[in-house]
């Protein structure tokens, strides 16, 4: 039996109940949720079908060493503790990266400073040289985590963050990232059983990542590289293995639609599209949300309209009020999921949700709702059998008690009226000043200041069932020939 050993996958808040039902599905074992993070236990080959096959993962750690340490010397030396010949050879190099919460340990990258100088002290002393560090291509990535005066420090798996696919030869401004909008298709609880339309695609994220899941594609497929490629330990005939075994992949008996008023984001998704290799299973057109009809055959609608943050619309709220019109009369019979971020917007569709998943976005903490769109009231859509809100979606909407209970949008709109209200005032008090003799001011005390805080892109060269040209898109990276059943790799960069 293969060895097993602990393993942490990073991912987004919101996301890590997806996440863990990823890894079960896997065949994890001894799998815990925690914050922004998933722990589980396994062997080298689920660390490796782990970077390869999760579609929520953002990073796979393999956890060396668990400490306590209440200072920098206590970092120091719980680092050098460690025999790091069995990590590092001299002639490769290393970074290391921290996340640090804690009071005593204020800096990130001091603490990063520390670590890389204990493992340079131990190569000296034992052997008189060290190895270099890279900060832009390592070989060994090592990530230190701080809660408090708890330590772990782990060799990352993943090197490039795992949503960075491979696949996305252009984008558009403030695109969805993809693990997101892996996450977002797989709360729906689609895996291909319909039609699958995205009126507002943008780059085409949401459509790629639901090509994948539908035919159940490895995301890891497009990649160059994964950094335990490089680990003095890497299996490459077990990677291999994982890497040509498609016998998961189904086919997809629907379609999925994407579209687009601004005919730039309609080209640039169906540039991706094609990168993908998943033009036979997506069509992207140029159409206004606005002039949306029903569709011929049952479908699901996911989409992420712009919400006045770092996109907006010259009418914002009429927006949503059109797209509330749109579901109302065009989509009868099916279900659409919506994210956005502000109250008001999501009021202004006018329909009641049947669930509200809290989901960050970047650094907003969104919503995404979900509309079940039926003919007639709710009352008579039960009695028919009509399911408004599964036993698993009731679940998701517990976890909303994790989040914070006053939104952020909130807080803001009332510190706007707050502040509007004080610039009343303060426009009063002026102009009762401006009756007066204007008097010489004392100069004003300054302000101290304050404390800053801290803070292969080659598509896998296969069949896929689609169109031998979109090969000819991606040159470099990695390649693949099925007939010597055999990987090949090239040192052409991005």
């Amino acid at each position: 039996m293969a060895q097993q050993f602990e393993i942490i996958a990073k991912t987004f808040m919101g996301l890590e109940p997806v996440l863990a039902k990823e890894l079960a599905q896997l065949g994890a074992s001894d799998i815990q949720t925690g914050r922004r993070m998933v722990s589980f236990k396994g062997d080298k080959e689920l660390l490796y079908r782990a970077n390869f096959q999760l579609h929520t993962a953002i990073r796979i750690l393999k956890p060396i060493k668990h400490f306590r340490a209440l200072s920098a010397d206590d970092v120091y030396e719980g680092v050098k503790d460690i025999n790091w010949e069995e990590y590092i050879a001299l002639d490769k190099t290393f970074a290391v990266d921290s996340v640090v919460f804690s009071e005593e340990f204020r800096h990130s990258k001091f603490v990063a400073y520390k670590v890389k100088d204990a493992i340079v002290d131990q190569f000296r002393e034992r052997t008189g040289k060290r190895p270099n560090i890279s900060i832009t291509n390592p070989d060994i990535r090592l990530h230190i985590h701080i809660a408090e005066d708890q330590c772990t420090l782990c060799l990352d798996s993943s090197g490039e963050s795992l949503h960075r696919r491979g696949y996305r030869q252009e984008s558009v401004e403030a695109p969805l990232n993809e693990v997101l909008a892996a996450g977002m298709i797989l709360m729906t609880g689609w895996h291909g059983e319909t039609d699958f339309i995205d009126p507002m695609c943008g780059s085409g994220t949401l459509l790629i990542e639901a090509a994948l899941i539908a035919r159940n594609m490895a995301p890891g497929l497009f990649r160059k590289e994964f950094a335990f490629e490089k680990w003095p330990d890497f299996d490459a005939d077990l990677f291999d293995k994982i890497y040509n075994d498609d016998s998961q992949e189904r086919e997809f008996n629907h379609h999925i639609y994407g579209y687009d008023v601004d005919i730039k984001a309609v080209n640039t998704a169906r540039l991706n599209a094609k990168a993908a290799g998943l033009t036979s299973c997506i069509t992207v057109n140029e159409q206004d949300f606005k002039n949306f009809t029903k569709p011929q055959n049952k479908s699901i609608i996911v989409t992420n309209p712009p919400y006045g943050e770092r996109i907006s619309t010259p009418d914002l709220l009429g927006t949503y009020r059109m797209i509330g019109e749109r579901l109302k009369h065009e989509f009868t019979g099916n279900e659409a999921w919506i994210l956005s971020y502000r109250e008001e917007c999501f009021d202004q569709i006018g329909l009641k949700p049947s669930i509200k998943i809290p989901v960050y976005n970047g650094s907003l903490e969104c919503e995404f709702r979900k509309y079940q769109m039926f003919d007639g009231k709710m009352s008579a859509f039960r009695e028919e059998g009509g399911v408004v809100k599964t036993e698993e979606e009731k679940r998701q909407m517990a976890e909303k008690r994790r989040f914070r209970q006053n939104r952020e949008f909130k807080k803001r709109l009332d510190e706007q009226e707050e502040n509007a209200e004080a610039d009343i005032r303060n426009f009063r008090f002026h102009s009762l000043e401006k009756q007066e003799a204007r008097k010489p001011r004392e100069p004003k005390e300054s302000r101290e200041s304050r404390s800053s805080r801290d803070s292969r892109g080659s598509r896998y060269s296969r069949d896929s069932r689609d169109s031998r040209d979109s090969r000819k898109f991606n040159k470099g990276g990695r390649g693949f020939d099925k007939r010597k059943n055999n990987r090949r790799f090239d040192n052409d960069e991005d």
